[in-house]
């Protein structure tokens, strides 16, 4: 029981990321407000951002930039180890993600803008509702 313990606090950071996944989730799948689904969806997005960003780091790792990288094939070579260098892929996808979902957002909550000036309502509920009766 004390090994379970150590192991959930030892990664408390993926409790954070499920939490906020499962907030966003319950928001898009519960809510009828159309802006709290928006919100929820935007919640989902930065817990998936969150879990990427946090793969790529790494405790007493270094910028993977190798100072005397060319030219040094003798005795003094320096060996690589990539296991002492942080990934940086992870960092560079998740800012096009970031790029994506803003994008995302703002596309959203202008669609959300026209919904409400058709039907003067952001219930999913109503909205449907309008929809029928035509």
């Amino acid at each position: 029981m004390g090994d379970l313990i150590q192991i959930v606090v030892a990664k408390y950071n993926y409790w954070i990321y499920i939490t906020l996944m499962m907030i966003g989730l319950y928001a898009m799948i519960v809510k009828n407000n159309l802006v709290k689904k928006i919100v929820g969806m935007n919640i989902f997005q930065t817990a998936i951002i969150l879990f990427y960003v946090s793969t790529g780091a790494k405790r007493g790792a270094t910028i993977p930039i190798l100072e005397h990288g060319h030219g040094e094939h003798g005795a003094g070579a320096h060996m690589v180890h990539a296991v002492d260098y942080i990934n940086p892929l992870p960092h560079v996808l998740m800012l096009t993600a970031i790029v994506v979902s803003v994008a995302t957002l703002g596309v959203a909550l202008a669609l959300a803008i026209r919904i409400y000036n058709r039907h003067n309502t952001l219930e999913e509920d109503e909205i449907l509702a309008q929809i029928r009766e035509k």
